[in-house]
C-alpha cells in the first residue's frame, strides 16, 4: 500500500506593506481622529505622533515614514519653519499640511518651505485621503481653488499686479502676525520663537510699514481681524 501524501499547505503571498503616516499636531483630540481615519484604510498606518517640532525630529531619528502630515501651529515651534528643516534633513520625504488656516494665504509658502501639498482640515475626508495618497506617490496637491490662485498669482506677477498686503510679509513676520493676532504679548512670542523681545519688535515695525499701520494697536485689530477671516 503507498504512503498517503500530506496535504499541501496553500502558501499565500504576503500582504502588501502598508505606508506610513506620522501625525505632526498640537491638537490631540485632531491627531486622534486624522489618526483613526488613516488607520482605517487598508493601505495606511500612523507610525508616530508628535505635537511639536522637537518631538517630530526625535521621532524621525528612530524611523522614517513614508509622509508626514504637518499642522502649521505647533506646540513650541512653526509649521513652516519645521517643514523646511525636514526638508533640509530628509529632501525625500513628502511633507503634507493639514492646516485650519487659510490656503489662500499659506499654501503657496508651505510649496516654497518644501511641503508637496496643502489641504484644509475643513475639506471632506475624501479629500483629505487623496491629498495623502498623491503627495506620497510624489505628486503636489493643491485644492482647484488655490491652483487656480496659483495660476492668477503667476500671470499677475508678469503683469506687474501688485500682492495682498499680507502677502508681503516674510514667513517669519507672518508668524509673528499671526501670534499677535493670538493675543500674545512681545515677550511670549520672543520666549515661544527663542528670540529676543527687540528682534520681536524691530518685525513688528517692518510689518506695520509693509501693513501702512501706524500704531501698535492698529496692528493688533488688524491682526484679530485677520485671524477671525482666515482662522
Amino acid at each position: 500500500m503507498s504512503a498517503k501524501k500530506a496535504p499541501q499547505t496553500e502558501i499565500k503571498p504576503a500582504a502588501a506593506e502598508k505606508k506610513k503616516v506620522m501625525l505632526v499636531d498640537d491638537h490631540p483630540l485632531v491627531r486622534e481622529g486624522l489618526g483613526r481615519l488613516i488607520n482605517d484604510q487598508a493601505d495606511l498606518i500612523v507610525s508616530g505622533e508628535a505635537d511639536g517640532p522637537v518631538r517630530a525630529l526625535e521621532l524621525l531619528k528612530h524611523s522614517r515614514p513614508d509622509l508626514v502630515a504637518l499642522d502649521l501651529s505647533l506646540a513650541g515651534g512653526d509649521g513652516l519653519e519645521l517643514c523646511k528643516q525636514l526638508h533640509e534633513l530628509y529632501p525625500e520625504l513628502p511633507v503634507l499640511i493639514i492646516s485650519m488656516h487659510d490656503e489662500s494665504l499659506y499654501a503657496e509658502r508651505a510649496l516654497r518651505a518644501g511641503a508637496s501639498g496643502y489641504v484644509m482640515k475643513q475639506a471632506p475626508q475624501e479629500q483629505v485621503m487623496q491629498a495623502i495618497r498623491r503627495t506620497m506617490g510624489g505628486e503636489t496637491w493643491l485644492s482647484d481653488k488655490m491652483s487656480a490662485k496659483l495660476l492668477r498669482s503667476i500671470r499677475g506677477a508678469r503683469a506687474g499686479v501688485d500682492v495682498s498686503p499680507l502677502e508681503r510679509l516674510t514667513d517669519r513676520e507672518l508668524e509673528i502676525f499671526r501670534m499677535i493676532g493670538q493675543g500674545l504679548s512681545v515677550k511670549a512670542i520672543a520666549d515661544a520663537l527663542f528670540l529676543s523681545p527687540k528682534t520681536i519688535e524691530a518685525h513688528k515695525e517692518h510689518i506695520k510699514q509693509k501693513l501702512n499701520l501706524e500704531t501698535s494697536n492698529d496692528l493688533l485689530q488688524y491682526a484679530i481681524q485677520a485671524r477671525a477671516q482666515t482662522g
